[in-house]
């Protein structure tokens, strides 16, 4: 446990002295602060499309709705240097010959990643929050749209490191990364097409499915397991790749 939290810590330490992190904080901010002025104001001037609508489905969940895009597009930039660097650098082979497992090895990458995630998550909160000064709000239906924002930036941090694992050029990382995720999250669309159990399948596999449901404020535990399944896919497949690696040394 010890060895995790220090591995962890020096993770968290290393994007933060990165000029990378500051820059992607500030423009996620910006950029969803933008995008909550643009939602607040359509909800004190509501058109027949919002009319009725409360500041929850207009401003929370809307804004809910563009932060999973948003870091959608800037996870790949935080995970492609948790392994393809040090695999550019050769530190990598200390790592692996250290008597640290591969197990605390990756799970203290994952959690200072997903850490770092967490303080951005933190930031994106105090908008919603700062409704609270104004008009009521459905605090079950923003717990629940939190959760999924957390559970999916825990998924996307999970296939960003396993696919770090793979190279050691972190913008093919970084590439290959948005790949995948994009693909998750639009295959949903391709549920319209093919026979039922295909639809099913492509549903089911679709991030951005289960995100819709967790920021509506529907909890359903399917949900919540669907990104724990993702979660430990990605981090068995990272162990099992550097495990692997560290045997035929």
């Amino acid at each position: 446990m010890n060895n995790i939290l220090t591995i962890t810590t020096h993770e968290l330490r290393r994007l933060f002295k990165s000029p990378l992190a500051w820059v992607i904080l500030a423009v996620v901010e910006f950029l969803l602060a933008i995008f909550f002025l643009i939602l607040l104001n359509q909800f004190m001037n509501p058109g027949p499309w919002f009319a009725g609508r409360g500041a929850t489905e207009i401003v929370i969940a809307g804004l809910l709705q563009i932060s999973g895009i948003v870091i959608l597009l800037v996870t790949p930039f935080i995970t492609m240097r948790i392994f393809s660097e040090e695999r550019r650098t050769g530190t990598i082979k200390l790592l692996l010959s250290s008597p640290v497992t591969i197990t605390e090895l990756v799970l203290g990458k994952y959690l200072g990643t997903l850490v770092f995630l967490v303080v951005l998550l933190a930031l994106i909160t105090l908008m919603p929050l700062s409704l609270l000064l104004g008009t009521p709000v459905d605090f079950l239906q923003v717990a629940a749209g939190l959760l999924g924002l957390f559970l999916l930036m825990a998924s996307f941090a999970a296939i960003g490191l396993f696919i770090s694992t793979l190279t050691s050029q972190a913008s093919i990382a970084a590439i290959t990364t948005f790949g995948v995720l994009f693909m998750l999250w639009i295959i949903n669309l391709a549920s319209t097409t093919g026979g039922e159990i295909f639809r099913a399948i492509f549903s089911y596999l679709s991030l951005l499915k289960h995100y819709n449901s967790l920021i509506n404020g529907v909890f359903n535990s399917a949900d919540v397991i669907y990104y724990l399944i993702i979660c430990i896919t990605f981090i068995v497949l990272s162990i099992w790749r550097l495990d692997g690696e560290r045997r035929h040394q």
